[in-house]
C-alpha cells in the first residue's frame, strides 16, 4: 500500500510530496524532492518499530542539505577525476566540487530536482528528466527510479535513456543505523562484504585504475567485524576518518550484510551493480554527527569514464536506443 501526503513547501512555492510504501509493520517514505529516502522503520525483535533511516523533519533541510541524505545521486555517482568526460572524442569539462573532482552530478545533481510521481499499484515511480548541458553533461537524459517494499525487501530500479551520447551511474545515498535514529554511532555495527578488492584511489579519494586485495588488511570483512575494529587501520582511513571506498561485488548473491548490534536487526544489500561505496558517515554535522549512519552506495565503478579497466566491468557510458537499467535490493530481517 502506497499513501501520499503533502511534506512541505520549497524557497520557490513547488510543492514537496511524501509518499509512504507500508507492508506489515515494515514502512519505507521517499520524497519527490530528490527522489530521497525520508524515513524507514522496521520491526526489532521485540516488534518494536524502530527508525533506521537519517532524514530532516521539513524540506528546508533537504532544500540546504549537502550529504545527499537518502538521495537518488546522479547523474554520475561518486567522483570524476579532474571533471573529465570525453565522449566521442569531445572534452565536457564537468564542474568540480570535490577536491578538483566532479562530485555526485555536481553542486546541482539529482538530489536536488523535484521528480514527477506516479503510483502504479504497489511501485512508486518517480522521473527526472535532464536537459542536456545540465551540469556539463550531453543529452537530455530521462531517469526513472521505481521503488517497491515486498516481505522486508526495499527494491529500487534505476532505468535511463538518453538522446545523445552521455554518461550516466545512478545510486541511492540512505544512511542506516539500525540501533535506531538517535542512538548514537554506527561503530558497533557488524558488517560483511563479499568482497576480495577495493578501487584503487589517489589522494584525493578518486579511482584512477587498478584495485587493491583487502585480505589481511583493515578493509577485509569477508569474515564479520565491527566497524569500529580497523577504522584507524591504514592512512587512507584516517585522512577520510573513516571508511570511504568502493568495494568491488565478489561473485552473485549476497553483496553486503550489516547488523546493528543493539536491535539485532540486520540489512542486506543485493544488486548487479560491480560495486558499492562502504561509507561511514565520516563528515556528518549539524543536524547529525559523524558516524551516525552508514551508506551502502551500490554503482557502477567510479572514474569507469576514464578508466578501461573499470568500464570493462560496466560502462557509464550511454548512447540514444540503449537502456540504462539496474537493481538494487536491501533486505531487512532479524538476527535470531
Amino acid at each position: 500500500m502506497i499513501t501520499v501526503r503533502e511534506f512541505g513547501t520549497l524557497s520557490d512555492g513547488r510543492k514537496v510530496h511524501a509518499y509512504t510504501l507500508r507492508d506489515g509493520a515494515m514502512e519505507v517514505t521517499v520524497l519527490d524532492l530528490g527522489g530521497a529516502v525520508q524515513s524507514i522503520r522496521v520491526p526489532d525483535a521485540s516488534g518494536f518499530s524502530v527508525p533506521i533511516a537519517l532524514g530532516y523533519p521539513t524540506v528546508d533541510g533537504y532544500e540546504h542539505d549537502s550529504f545527499q541524505v537518502g538521495a537518488v545521486v546522479g547523474r554520475c555517482a561518486n567522483r570524476i577525476k579532474d571533471g573529465r568526460l570525453v565522449i566521442g572524442g569531445t572534452l565536457y569539462q564537468l564542474p568540480c566540487n570535490d577536491r578538483g573532482n566532479h562530485l555526485h552530478g555536481g553542486e546541482n545533481g539529482f538530489g536536488r530536482k523535484l521528480f514527477s510521481a506516479a503510483v502504479v499499484g504497489d511501485a512508486l515511480a518517480l522521473t527526472y528528466i535532464s536537459p542536456d548541458g545540465e551540469e556539463g553533461y550531453p543529452g537530455r537524459l530521462t531517469a526513472t527510479v521505481v521503488y517497491t517494499l515486498h516481505d522486508g525487501c526495499f527494491r529500487i530500479r534505476y532505468r535511463a535513456t538518453t538522446e545523445a551520447p552521455t554518461a550516466v551511474n545512478l545510486t541511492n545515498h540512505t544512511y542506516f543505523n539500525l540501533n535506531g535514529i538517535g542512538s548514537g554511532d554506527i561503530l558497533g555495527h557488524i558488517v560483511r562484504i563479499n568482497s576480495s578488492k577495493i578501487v584503487r584511489t589517489d589522494e584525493t579519494m578518486a579511482c584512477v585504475g587498478g584495485f587493491r586485495p583487502v585480505a589481511g588488511t583493515a578493509f577485509d570483512f569477508n569474515n564479520p567485524k565491527e566497524i569500529g575494529r580497523d577504522i584507524k587501520g591504514d592512512l587512507s582511513l584516517l585522512t577520510e576518518h573513516g571508511y570511504n571506498h568502493s568495494y568491488v561485488r565478489d561473485g552473485e548473491g549476497e553483496f553486503m550484510e550489516v547488523k546493528g548490534e543493539r536491535t539485532g536487526i540486520r540489512l542486506k544489500l543485493f544488486t548487479d551493480l560491480p560495486c558499492a561505496q562502504f561509507y561511514t558517515g565520516n563528515e556528518l554535522f549539524g543536524a547529525f554527527e559523524p558516524h551516525t549512519g552508514l551508506c551502502l552506495e551500490a554503482q557502477l565503478i567510479p572514474n569507469n569514464v576514464n578508466v578501461p579497466e573499470y568500464c570493462a566491468l560496466g560502462s557509464s557510458f550511454l548512447n540514444p536506443g540503449e537502456v540504462y537499467d539496474h537493481t538494487v535490493e536491501y533486505k531487512f530481517g532479524i538476527e535470531k
